[in-house]
């Protein structure tokens, strides 16, 4: 499981402990229940059984005609480009933790280098980097070997301030060691959770797979049941409590291992993998490391991501991406664990030097040491013209009085025009619009998109459900190409601004706080700039109107 969707796991862990039992109290907020039926004026369909899931490709239906808060985007083509055609191919870097370049819904849609020949051994456009034909790897080494696993930053700044010296004096380590020693603890007590609600789990299955006489366990068959025996009733109710939260035993068995890896690399000061990439860590101004392995060893997240973005349309996968004339260019610079300030610049440099028109960025931290040449990185694409679209991030906290890396508020703080950051909504509807996990901010938040329960592609040729602001910006930023392929005049800026300014607002809407109790309610537009959650068809009518204006 990629360390940007543990705060989603743990929210659905702390929602089934919060539901009753003898379940210990869990370390963060409690997952809100379940929407409320919502007055007839709101077109959403609330969750009204357990363990039910929105259709596939939610986020791409209209609230109108299918009851579903997603962007509008089937009803975008239905209406407003039957028969036409897009007028260009748009690129976007996925800077990720890899992406799966032999799935077949994105193989058709994936950057191919055009100066570089595959597999000769050669640097044939010069750029210092060996067959970079999808793009780049920043994690990778000269002899083919990857990191995989690596550090928190605050894990790495945490280790400087034990070692003391002139480093660490520069350094607030009373608020590091602080912030430290409270994430592992969080992490030890929901892995504990984990370990004390998987067997319970994985016992109720087997009782309940033998009441449905060999039958698979599903949450419509369980609800079906009507036990008179004593144990298959109490398995039914455990089933039920965890299902009503998402958590089945194939989630509490990757969360198992993904809280393990937490305690043993991600918070573990003398753990260090930068040997693998052998370069020069504290220069910053170093381009030239790293090696071709796009994929690397788990590609989850970013191929997940891809998909949302620019997965193959009309081909009855069952998933559909947003943007039809797109092609995906892969940076992996983000590794299970927090990704290092000098890889995401000089995967931003590399995009922009390379024709992306977006850069997709689904990845956060709350500590930058080397923030300024992150910042040089994001003014360098700026001046090129292209649109950067981050997740606002998954710690149900507000932006404007917290950090989430990188931004695009600047050393000196000014800030960098072409940026969108996304928060991340809910298909359920009612008071829960907003996901009980995104970050939030009136000032740092511009918009929220779908990002609860996305199916898209997973390595292996697969499709999976996934959670996260980490699925929201792709949402964004396939909208962005949308716009951009059949107009292609627009600027960045512009494209932006089309998108900020169409959003469907819910200002009013009153809905519950991320990482709140159930009595903590605000109203939706104190969540971000726009109030407002992104919607294709009005962004498409805008951009003709700007794009007939320019003519």
């Amino acid at each position: 499981m990629h360390a940007r969707n543990l705060l989603v796991l743990s929210a659905l862990l702390v929602g089934a402990c919060a539901s009753g039992g003898t379940r210990t109290p869990a370390p963060e907020p409690a997952r809100p229940p379940q929407a409320e039926v919502p007055p007839p004026e709101t077109p959403e369909k609330p969750s009204e059984a357990v363990g039910e899931r929105p259709p596939a490709n939610w986020q791409l239906l209209d609230a109108s005609t299918d009851r579903y808060r997603g962007i509008s985007l089937e009803r975008t083509y239905r209406e407003l480009l039957a028969g036409k055609q897009p007028k260009r191919e748009v690129v976007v870097a996925v800077i990720d933790g890899g992406v799966d370049t032999a799935h077949a819904d994105l193989r058709p849609n994936l950057w191919h280098n055009p100066k570089e020949t595959p597999g000769n051994g050669r640097d044939d456009d010069g750029n210092g980097l060996i067959d970079d034909v999808y793009g780049w790897n920043y994690i990778g080494g000269a002899d083919g070997r990857n990191v995989h696993h690596d550090t928190f930053e605050v894990t790495r700044l945490f280790a400087q301030c034990q070692k003391g010296g002139q480093a660490a004096a520069a350094l607030p380590c009373d608020s590091i060691q602080a912030e430290y020693q409270q994430r592992k603890s969080q992490a030890e007590a929901t892995l504990g959770q984990i370990r004390m609600i998987e067997p319970a789990l994985n016992r109720a299955v087997t009782v309940l797979r033998t009441a449905l006489n060999g039958d698979s366990v599903t949450p419509e068959r369980v609800r079906a049941l009507r036990p008179a025996n004593a144990d298959v009733q109490q398995a039914k109710s455990i089933y039920e409590q965890l299902a009503e939260n998402g958590i089945t035993p194939d989630v509490l068995k990757e969360a198992k291992e993904a809280y393990e890896n937490q305690i043993e690399y991600n918070f573990d000061p003398e753990y260090d993998p930068r040997g693998i990439v052998g370069d020069n860590y504290r220069d910053t101004s170093e381009r030239h490391y790293g090696n071709r392995d796009v994929t690397g060893p788990d590609a989850s997240h970013g191929t997940h991501v891809a998909g949302i973005i620019g997965a193959v349309r009309g081909n009855n996968s069952g998933v559909e991406g947003i943007a039809s004339s797109v092609k995906l260019m892969a940076l992996r610079a983000v590794p299970d664990g927090d990704e290092r300030d000098k890889d995401i610049a000089n995967a931003i440099r590399y995009a922009a030097d390379n024709g992306a028109n977006i850069i997709n960025m689904s990845f956060g931290k709350s500590w930058s040491p080397q923030k300024p040449a992150v910042d040089e990185a994001v003014k360098y694409a700026a001046s090129r013209g292209v649109l950067m679209i981050h997740a606002a991030g998954n710690d149900a906290e507000d932006l404007d009085t917290s950090n989430n890396y990188p931004t695009p508020v600047l050393m000196d703080r000014s800030r960098v025009e072409p940026w969108i950051q996304v928060g991340a909504s809910s298909w359920k509807g009612g008071d829960t619009i907003a996901a009980s996990f995104s970050n939030y901010g009136k000032e740092e938040v511009d918009v929220f998109a779908p990002g609860e329960d996305i199916l898209s592609t997973w390595p292996g040729g697969g499709v999976r459900r996934s959670s996260g602001t980490s699925m929201a910006a792709p949402v964004v930023s396939g909208l962005a190409a949308l716009i951009m392929s059949y107009y292609p005049d627009l600027s960045a800026v512009e494209v932006k601004r089309i998108i900020l300014e169409t959003a469907t607002k819910l200002g009013d809407q009153t809905t519950l706080l991320p990482g709140g109790e159930r009595s903590d309610k605000v109203e939706f537009g104190d969540l971000s700039a726009t109030g407002g959650i992104v919607n294709a068809y009005e962004a498409m009518k805008r951009a003709e109107q700007v794009a007939a204006s320019k003519r």
